[in-house]
């Protein structure tokens, strides 16, 4: 038996970086991996799909510049376009991450890690100890819901749509949340013909509603079909086709289904009822990330169900890591201070509560409104396209508690809105932070002078 300091399960990003930190600080590590170290966002999700969206992107924004855009002639090349989602994944090849591991002498064990009672890592005939903590960072993987005949029709998830070598004629995609629009936008500008089924009354189910509407037109005039409120009863694969019945008779048929309707924790095979957790389920965890009654267990990243991003299960990483080394350290389950982005053009990026959320949290909040192209930065990058951006504040305290942004390229606008949230900046103090001119920043001046133009008309009718 083999004995560690800290044995941590999963080499995705909240594991590397939870190694990589705790390495660095002297603990002798050894990380579990039974597939590419580098994970799920690496090599099939985050990394590979923004790959697949970018190109298009690119072209869009090229011919909203005159003087460019009568350059842009052509149309996507999509050989090209699969080849540099190949380049980006390093064709499927971990090794470029191995020596990452090694200079930080991190010792790699391939195979699938089965807990074995308190402080014991099984690996194959291998049993491993660590006396200090054993860190949970396996993921997630695509759920596949219990419709007929659906498992038996060789459904895509999110793994064989951002690694496909052929770009389907016909494909449908089964949900409408971020994988679902961000994978049907891309395959439409890759020249398939795409259907959103839907089973909730709209996308983007969590966002705001405004957001979710700009984002369905724009698909719809890409040549996205999306049929909202819709319950698929059966799926069959038909030779070289999916037919998709749904609830009433209508029938899709396609050439490939893409299934997106969500995540679940990889907790079946983890061997977590050697510890009396029950298989299958999120592992729970407290603040510290830490399993209530087992001290030495942490559970960090999509296996504990709390907010399913990347972004965010770093920074629990980090969190466990500052814990192990002796110091203090919490990771609030308040989801206001996560940021999302959806990849999509327009872009949707949001971070802390919609206006309905905070609402429903008793909050005095109110939400103002201000066209993203409402800038003379706009007049360079987005040029005359759609998209609205949204403040939502608590009035009682004078803070942000949400922001969304909709529109060409917004993700990079998403960090001040989130620095404002999490440190609660007093919005008298934003007014203080000047944006460049011309930038597409000055948003920030929109909104602020939004809010101080509709408080002053309030007063005047309430005189």
């Amino acid at each position: 038996m083999t004995s560690f300091g800290v044995i941590v399960i999963g080499a995705g990003p909240a594991g590397e970086v939870a190694a990589g930190r705790l390495a660095d600080r002297g603990h002798e590590v050894a990380i579990v991996e039974a597939r590419l170290v580098g994970g799920e966002c690496a090599f099939y999700a985050c990394m590979p799909s923004k790959a697949l969206l970018r190109p298009a992107e690119a072209l869009a924004e090229v011919r909203r510049v005159p003087g460019a855009a009568e350059a842009a002639t052509g149309s996507l090349d999509i050989a090209a376009a699969l080849a540099r989602r190949d380049e980006v994944v390093h064709d499927l090849d971990d090794s470029p991450n191995l020596e990452w591991l090694k200079t930080r002498g991190i010792t790699l064990i391939r195979g699938h890690a089965r807990l074995d009672g308190e402080r014991h890592v099984r690996v194959g005939a291998e049993r491993h100890e660590a006396r200090e903590a054993v860190v949970v960072a396996v993921g997630s993987g695509a759920a596949i819901p219990s419709i007929p005949g659906l498992a038996e029709a060789s459904p895509w998830t999110n793994r064989e749509a951002t690694t496909t070598e052929d770009v389907p004629d016909r494909l449908v995609v089964l949900g409408g949340g971020v994988v679902g629009v961000e994978m049907a936008q891309a395959f439409s500008e890759l020249g398939s013909t795409v259907c959103i089924l839907e089973s909730a009354g709209r996308l983007l189910a969590h966002e705001e509603e405004f957001a979710a509407e700009e984002l369905r037109q724009a698909l719809v005039d890409r040549g996205v079909e999306i049929r909202l409120d819709v319950a698929v009863q059966r799926v069959d694969r038909d030779g070289e086709s999916v037919v998709v019945e749904l609830e009433g008779g209508a029938r899709v048929v396609a050439d490939e289904i893409l299934v997106a309707v969500g995540r679940r924790p990889l907790t079946d095979d983890l061997g977590l009822e050697t510890i009396g957790l029950e298989p299958g389920k999120a592992i729970e965890v407290d603040d510290t990330m830490r399993v209530a009654d087992l001290p030495w267990l942490y559970a960090i990243g999509d296996v504990n169900g709390r907010a399913l991003f990347t972004h965010e299960a770093k920074r629990q990483a980090r969190a466990v890591a500052e814990l192990i080394d002796g110091g203090s350290a919490q990771v609030s389950s308040d989801a206001r201070g996560v940021p999302r982005v959806v990849f999509t053009d327009p872009q949707v990026a949001a971070v802390g509560l919609t206006l309905s959320q905070a609402v429903d949290q008793g909050i005095d909040a109110h939400a103002y409104d201000v066209p993203s192209a409402e800038t003379a930065g706009a007049s360079f990058h987005g040029r005359a396209t759609a998209g609205t951006a949204r403040i939502v504040v608590d009035e009682a305290r004078g803070v942000l508690v949400g922001a969304t942004f909709t529109g060409a390229e917004v993700a990079e606008w998403l960090h001040a809105a989130t620095i404002a949230i999490t440190a609660e900046v007093p919005l008298r103090a934003l007014w203080d932070a000047v944006a460049v001119f011309p930038t597409r920043s000055e948003v920030w001046l929109k909104l602020l002078e939004r809010r101080e133009r509709s408080r002053r008309l309030s007063s005047q009718r309430a005189g």
